[in-house]
């Protein structure tokens, strides 16, 4: 875990009656709906509903109007976990309606910061990999599309991680 990271983060939004969090990957298929789904199934177990607006979307247009990976849905319901998310491309706007914009690996973060509109917008991305337990001996979180299944249970593990010690630091 990066602590100066998540520090920032929650002195950030510290007072904010509810946090907008998007999840950002390259197409909105697998990576950033399941840290979507995976995220709201937490806030969802602590009764919590109302604090958090949390939504995905990707960099990239490939995927517009479609639901996540199938592979990627059916891994999540092993869980118990619905990804229901229609893909998306990020848009300028979201720089304004979100308070914290989540990248899953290096390239999403580079396209986050040419897509920010001002040095505030900059000012909200971070890494997924910051809230990832040192442990796990990730710095990002790998794209499973062109890996088996075990690709797809590593990216969940990973996001359950990640995304529970998100909600710890921003509760």
């Amino acid at each position: 875990m990066d602590k100066v990271i998540i520090d920032k983060t929650a002195r950030r939004l510290q007072g904010n009656d509810k946090i907008r969090v998007l999840f950002v990957c390259l197409g909105n298929i697998c990576r950033s709906p399941a840290a979507e789904g995976v995220f709201r199934a937490i806030v969802d177990e602590n009764n919590c509903p109302d604090r958090f607006e949390i939504d995905s979307a990707g960099t990239g247009g490939y995927h517009i109007g479609d639901l996540p990976d199938h592979r990627m849905r059916v891994h999540a319901r092993r869980r118990g976990i619905e990804l229901t998310h229609i893909c998306r491309q990020v848009r300028e706007s979201d720089f304004d309606n979100f308070d914290l914009i989540i990248g899953m690996d290096e390239n999403n973060l580079r396209n986050l910061l040419r897509l920010a509109p001002t040095p505030e917008a900059e000012a909200k991305i971070a890494p997924m990999a910051a809230w990832v337990d040192a442990a796990m001996r990730f710095d990002h979180i790998p794209d499973p599309y062109y890996d088996g299944a075990e690709g797809f249970e590593t990216v969940l593990d990973l996001l359950q991680n990640a995304c529970l010690n998100l909600y710890n630091s921003l509760k």
